[in-house]
């Protein structure tokens, strides 16, 4: 990063991303760093408090760099996260409920800050509805970009409601729908015809935000609330404090999420023309997916096969034409897959030992 902002031609616009490993599994952090957390007695608490110090002094060392090429004066910086924090893997969503992975705000409010000398109101929180994509447009306008064609992208230009407080123009977020997060044949037709209001199966992953209101369908994680990670003796002094057992047999949920940011008021039954309507936004969206492609998975790609690093993992062998030389084009290769039974039972065993650790945790 240094390198590039000392040789950059300054009468150009730079855009500069830094994607951190920290934080992030493994939980690896320098002895001085943890040093300063020795009084927290669990490790995966410990280890993750250190790393996001390595975060701080990284992007400290960036910003110095930053005011001595002379961009600072000029510059944007936007720290933001991609999702909420794990708690099997030291990380703290309290008291929001779930955690990565989930469609609960404990998954999918991730924290992040925007730092500029441009900002017009400094040192204020945003409530604004601000979604990742918004990013893109935001950051094409300040650097003066002619505007893009709205209906091309999914942001909106944010930047007015984040430097001066204005309406956000964004009104909605839709989370994700998974249409493979069930396996074929398991449909209800009860989950699109009672729960769906015959508008959306509700058997499948999916979950809305459209102003206060936000919509949850499917299997859409673990939705427990994790008090922070800080007692000594490890999970199993804190995983009985607090359990939510109102996932089980439900498939729709609908919180307002300006009230009840902590998603402990369910309001589906009492709500029905608000659920029919998000269900419908849903649909909506939904007619405009294309079908997934997932590949199944392969145990050999687990990067402990291949000194710890993620790397290609599949042998390539281009079939010989029909005169034995080699092919004239790429259409006659083959992608032969590596066999490894002792591979793919280890894979097998961790995966299991996985959701074991998650069922414990959670239910």
């Amino acid at each position: 990063v240094k390198k590039i902002l000392r040789t950059h031609d300054r009468q150009k616009p730079l855009f500069l991303y830094v994607a951190l490993q920290a934080a992030h599994t493994p939980l690896q952090a320098p002895a001085h760093l943890l040093q300063r957390y020795h009084s927290l007695g669990n490790r995966l608490r410990r280890h993750y408090a250190a790393m996001l110090s390595g975060v701080d002094e990284a992007v400290g060392e960036m910003v110095e760099e930053m005011r001595d090429q002379g961009y600072y004066a000029n510059s944007v910086l936007i720290y933001s996260s991609d999702n909420g924090g794990q708690p099997l893997s030291g990380g703290c969503n309290w008291p929001l409920r779930g955690g990565k992975g989930s469609y609960w705000e404990g998954g999918v409010r991730a924290v992040g800050f925007v730092h500029s000398p441009l900002l017009e109101r400094k040192r204020e929180v945003s409530r604004a509805l601000i979604h990742v994509s918004d990013w893109y447009p935001t950051l094409l306008a300040l650097a003066g970009s002619p505007e893009a064609e709205p209906r091309r992208l999914d942001g909106y230009d944010v930047w007015g409601a984040i430097s001066k407080g204005l309406p956000c123009p964004r009104t909605e977020i839709l989370f994700n729908i998974d249409p493979v997060s069930r396996r074929p044949g398991e449909v209800d037709h009860r989950l699109l015809a009672v729960n769906g209001f015959g508008i959306w199966d509700t058997g499948v992953r999916a979950a809305i935000r459209v102003g206060e209101w936000k919509l949850l369908t499917g299997n859409v994680g673990d939705g427990d609330w994790v008090p922070p990670q800080i007692l000594p003796g490890g999970p199993q002094h804190w995983q009985g404090m607090e359990k939510r057992q109102d996932q089980r047999g439900k498939s729709v949920w609908l919180f307002n999420i300006t009230a009840d940011p902590y998603e402990r008021s369910d309001l589906a039954e009492a709500r029905p023309e608000v659920v029919k309507l998000l269900l419908s936004r849903i649909a909506e969206y939904n007619q405009t997916a294309i079908p997934a492609r997932n590949p199944p998975d392969d145990p050999m790609a687990d990067p402990q096969l291949h000194g710890g690093v993620w790397t290609p993992w599949l042998a390539e062998k281009e079939e010989e034409s029909e005169d034995g030389g080699e092919p004239a084009d790429g259409h006659n290769k083959k992608v032969r897959f590596k066999s490894c039974k002792v591979c793919k039972l280890r894979a097998l065993f961790k995966k299991v030992g996985t959701r074991l650790q998650r069922s414990a945790l959670f239910f």
